[in-house]
């Protein structure tokens, strides 16, 4: 992580699991950021308990109530974060939540696949857009014009079940909402990264592995990967991500997932 250098970060989903294990790997970086802005649907309920803990202990972190089915709530918590940077952009904007419901194709309904593609696909693109100018004021205020997650950057957390390629798992869980949510953030990941970098903004899609998550353990079996494992090897790869990276599909150790 040493080439990752980051003046603010905001993680949405950030209560448990990956969005919790990002935001106390970033509160433990020898250069912390400035500002990690930590975001979550009810930032005072039960399951946000470990996560008010932190902000007592670092005064860098600020939890941001947060729906990302919500175009009013995200429209708040960009105003609410701009608050914070004063006049310095967002480095890095890490769409994180998600959800799954276990279903095989022939029970799949309309209402799941309308509430999981609107968490899982419509929320990253509303996020995007409602923190594009954060985003540009930090790449506009950082030193050079190559692309990298130091200078600004949207990272998009999908997942190798939205490989058409290569469906992994199938006879494990079909989820066919959710493989088709992210097989669509995938193809969010690579128009944003079209259209944003003229602006400046790196855009790229990961998977975090299979993690020992709630929704990574739903199946009732015990996935491979830690929490702890996963984001160490995501964050080394955002520090490594450059210009040849925007709008590419990488998994937790750096390997392109073919999609």
């Amino acid at each position: 992580m040493a080439g990752l250098r980051i003046h603010s970060v905001l993680v949405t989903g950030a209560n448990r699991g990956i969005g919790l294990g990002l935001v106390q790997h970033f509160l433990g970086m020898p250069n912390p950021p400035q500002w990690v802005f930590a975001s979550c649907r009810a930032p005072t309920g039960q399951r946000a308990q470990e996560l008010q803990h932190l902000t007592s202990k670092h005064r860098n972190l600020v939890i941001i109530p947060l729906e990302v089915t919500d175009p009013a709530s995200i429209k708040a918590a960009a105003a609410r974060v701009g608050e914070h940077l004063g006049g310095s952009g967002l480095t890095l904007l890490i769409n994180n939540a998600g959800m799954m419901i276990l279903k095989a194709l022939d029970n799949e309904t309309l209402e799941d696949m309308t509430q999981i593609y609107t968490t899982n696909t419509t929320g990253p693109l509303l996020m995007g857009q409602a923190f594009l100018p954060l985003l540009k004021k930090a790449a506009q205020g950082s030193p050079g014009s190559a692309l990298s997650c130091s200078r600004a950057a949207i990272i998009n957390m999908s997942s190798h079940g939205g490989s058409i390629s290569s469906p992994a798992g199938w006879d494990l869980m079909q989820i066919v909402s959710y493989r088709c949510s992210k097989a669509s953030l995938n193809m969010l990941t690579k128009c944003q990264s079209l259209r944003y970098k003229e602006d400046g903004v790196l855009c790229a899609a990961l998977h975090p592995g299979w993690v020992q998550t709630d929704m990574g353990s739903s199946a009732g079996h015990m996935p491979p990967v830690t929490v702890d494992d996963s984001v160490q090897g995501m964050l080394k790869v955002l520090s490594c991500l450059s210009e040849k990276d925007t709008g590419t599909f990488l998994d937790w150790e750096g390997n392109v997932v073919p999609w």
